[in-house]
């Protein structure tokens, strides 16, 4: 097999779902599947976006295929253009239509004061350059032992910010640096306080992540060309499920904060999903008009 179609119906599938969890029809009587959990816990909207950053790694392992054979410096080129305008798109999301309406219920324009930093696409960006950058320097293996070193280190960082209350809204260590880095209205204030979701420290985990989507590509490419290949796929995924779920006993599974439990857990579903996906395309070819309407999402993802 040299062309899994399968990957491309997992981005399509993960940008469909995207946009109906975006779009759940009355707020007012929302199903709870398509909402995020309140704090702690993981609906089926908390897995749509951990599930773009393992399409993101499954991309880069075709893309960067051949990029040990590329200078430094071209290899940089690439990755720099691309990480720009990813985050520059989110950024720009963030502040369309660049007008706002004020206390007197006008229009005014929205004041460079204002503008939130962070966001999906900046989170995508950040992943994939941090990705990109530990995969030509470590290479797969030391990729892999990074990977789990930076869930490591996220737990001890958010245990150690504060002790008594490491894994609260109010008590999580990233909130305060971000407020004294980039200032409380450059923040998102969703939750009713300066709280951003997608800021730089729980960057670390979803790097992980990301990575986990790479190593899967590289499997995917390089050794799945049978059902017991994909059944070792299968066992991987409900192995990270449980561990994941016996993590979240003592650092929780929380979408908000991206816990690492959260990350693993996260990345098994994905595992698992895609190895349904695999099965039942690759192995069984079955298609048919939700199979070439996923596929047309999966193949312009960034456009729609």
């Amino acid at each position: 097999m040299t062309r899994f179609k399968s990957l491309d119906i997992f981005r399509g599938f993960t940008l469909a779902a995207m946009i109906l969890v975006n779009n759940p029809g009355n707020y007012h009587h929302v199903f709870p599947q398509l909402e995020h959990s309140i704090w702690h816990g993981c609906t089926f909207t908390d897995l749509i976006f951990p599930f773009f950053l393992f399409a993101v790694g499954n991309s880069m392992a075709f893309s960067l295929k051949n990029s040990d054979q590329l200078a430094p410096g071209l290899y940089w080129n690439k990755i720099v253009k691309r990480t720009i305008i990813l985050f520059l798109l989110g950024l720009f999301l963030n502040i369309f239509p660049f007008v706002e309406w004020n206390s007197l219920h006008q229009l005014e324009w929205i004041p460079v004061a204002k503008y939130r930093y962070f966001g999906v696409l900046q989170r995508i960006a950040l992943c994939y350059f941090s990705t990109a950058i530990i995969l030509y320097y470590f290479r797969d293996k030391g990729a892999a032992t990074i990977s789990i070193l930076l869930l490591l280190v996220y737990w001890l960082i958010c245990y150690s910010g504060n002790p008594t209350d490491p894994y609260s809204l109010e008590g999580w260590f990233g909130t305060a640096l971000d407020i004294r880095i980039f200032g409380a209205s450059h923040l998102y204030h969703g939750e009713g306080t300066a709280f951003d979701p997608e800021d730089i420290w729980s960057v670390l985990p979803a790097i992980s992540q990301t990575i986990f989507g790479y190593i899967t590509g590289k499997y995917i490419i390089q050794k799945l060309t049978g059902k017991r290949e994909l059944m070792n796929l299968f066992i991987v995924g409900l192995s990270f499920i449980l561990i994941g779920y016996l993590w979240s006993f003592v650092f929780p599974i929380n979408k908000k904060i991206w816990t690492s439990s959260y990350s693993v857990f996260s990345t098994g579903i994905a595992l698992s999903f895609l190895g349904i996906l695999i099965y039942l395309i690759e192995f069984q070819n079955i298609k048919g008009i939700i199979y070439t309407v996923l596929d047309d999402f999966g193949k312009n993802t960034l456009f729609i």
